[in-house]
């Protein structure tokens, strides 16, 4: 399978088309960003580091009932995928207070959520991805109500999987973002699923595993990146 053409290039990753109208190739970037893209830099391995964690991801998620765009893993850097219309949409599930949702209602991180939070941004990064709710969606008609039906349902079915897998592994699941895209009629996960997408801290010392390290500047991000990758495929 070869690139053929570059038809997008996004924060952390290039998109590809294929000699296949319906497989595309994925490229995972060792950019990243933070903060709308206002903070930049580089994080040596992490394209490769994401592309692996996020096909044991998707694979794990596929046993568990969850259609996804992933096909194969075709080296370190790329990933055969699904061709998707991506919904403009951004899900936010949250299991522990942390990140934007304690900077919007001002509460303390680390609180455990009775249950997990449900949230919807509008994909637009001139709009800086706003909080938007139902009512929202239809007004822009950016999916239906069988499609938000379906995306709510996938999403708390990926919170229940990766949660108990990453507890397995000494981990708190404490928030992540999805994507999802439309494949012949049929909504599935899309996107990544990695260190960037989702914050992870370590059982008992709260220690951050993920792009936190970039955006607060921690320090041992990329030894961080690598150590995360061990603990998901050990």
């Amino acid at each position: 399978m070869k690139k053929i053409k570059q038809i997008y290039e996004g924060k952390a990753k290039k998109l590809f088309t294929t000699e296949n109208e319906d497989i595309y190739i994925q490229e995972f970037k060792d950019d990243a960003t933070a903060f709308d893209a206002t903070k930049r830099g580089t994080i040596h391995g992490k394209g490769v580091v994401n592309n692996k964690i996020s096909t044991k991801l998707f694979q794990l998620l596929e046993k568990e009932g969850v259609p996804t765009h992933f096909i194969e893993m075709l080296n370190d850097r790329d990933m055969a995928v699904k061709r998707v219309e991506i919904v403009p949409l951004e899900v936010t599930m949250r299991n522990i207070v942390a990140g934007g949702m304690a900077k919007l209602l001002g509460l303390e991180e680390g609180i455990i959520l009775d249950e997990p939070v449900y949230e919807y941004h509008y994909k637009e990064d001139s709009l800086h991805d706003p909080l938007i709710n139902n009512s929202h969606i239809k007004a822009l008609k950016l999916a239906t109500d069988e499609e938000l039906n379906t995306i709510k349902e996938l999403s708390y079915k990926v919170n229940d999987a990766l949660k108990e897998f990453f507890s397995q592994k000494n981990l708190d699941l404490v928030d992540f973002k999805l994507e999802f895209g439309r494949c012949k009629g049929k909504i599935i996960l899309a996107d990544e699923i990695s260190p960037d997408t989702c914050r992870l801290w370590e059982k008992g010392s709260k220690r951050k595993m993920d792009k936190d390290r970039f955006r607060r500047d921690l320090g041992n991000i990329e030894e961080t990146y690598q150590e995360v990758l061990k603990i998901v495929l050990d």
